[in-house]
């Protein structure tokens, strides 16, 4: 597939995703779910990438939301379809069973607040911006915004956001839960980079099992996320990976763990 909104590119375990439409802020439309969905489709399937960074071209955007451009022309049941569309894509994003980091260099509105909540984790730059300003278009969030967010930041805070369309700066989004890490603007994608490394040198299974037992977890009570815990836990112990790593740490040398998921 010939990308026309974005560009990837994987070298020494990481890909990376950069939407590429800077005179458009880098706005999500269809095209660009299309060719977000055929890169998640890809990286699953290429055990060479172990890890999936996200970012924006240009100075000022990482995604500063939907194309408006495109909503004068919707009717109420196109307007479901685009937000179902991109419910889909973000929820194959979310459970890629690899991590995935967004690398927020600048504004992440709407639809590009809710593409960043659905990754593993949040570095974002010093000048990066956050929101869901929908509700100033006489609208609502319409790809899982007000879901994510108030799992991730509350209930009350999501309902403020949301109400209010109220833009955070990075540090104020660190301090709710939203983002992981700050950086300053020149350093944030070789900071990223370097946490991407390190993930990709880990054992893939135990990435996957992570991701999967944390995400589940949070949609149950404790007792019943514990026991998710363990039989993960006990599934390790069948992977090639676990006897590398315990064997690595015994005779005090580092651990060389297999690409694939299915070791």
């Amino acid at each position: 597939m010939k990308y026309q909104n974005i560009l990837f590119e994987a070298k020494e375990g990481v890909g990376v995703l950069t939407f590429n439409r800077p005179k458009a802020l880098n706005a999500l439309n269809p095209e660009t779910f299309d060719e977000i969905s055929h890169v998640i489709g890809r990286v699953q399937g290429d055990s060479d990438v172990r890890v999936l960074v996200l970012t924006g071209a240009g100075e000022k955007a990482f995604v500063a939301g939907a194309d408006i451009s495109e909503f004068p022309r919707m009717n109420s049941l196109q307007a479901r379809a685009f937000a179902e569309r991109g419910q889909d894509v973000f929820f194959r994003l979310e459970t890629l069973p690899k991590p995935v980091i967004a690398c927020v260099n600048g504004f992440a509105l709407g639809g590009g607040c809710e593409l960043a909540m659905s990754c593993d984790f949040i570095y974002a730059s010093d000048k990066a911006r956050f929101g869901q300003p929908e509700v100033n278009l006489g609208i609502i969030p319409g790809f899982g915004g007000t879901q994510r967010l108030a799992r991730l930041v509350g209930r009350a805070a999501a309902k403020e956001l949301c109400m209010t369309g109220e833009m955070l700066d990075a540090q104020q989004a660190k301090a709710m839960g939203l983002v992981t890490r700050v950086f300053p603007a020149d350093q944030l994608m070789e900071e990223t980079m370097k946490v991407a490394h390190l993930l990709a040198s880990r054992a893939p299974n135990v990435l996957r099992s992570i991701k999967q037992v944390v995400d589940r977890g949070m949609d149950v009570d404790l007792k019943t996320g514990c026991a998710l815990e363990a039989e993960a836990f006990g599934v390790c112990f069948a992977s090639k990976d676990t006897r590398e790593g315990v064997s690595a740490f015994l005779e005090k040398r580092k651990p060389q763990f297999s690409r694939s998921l299915e070791d």
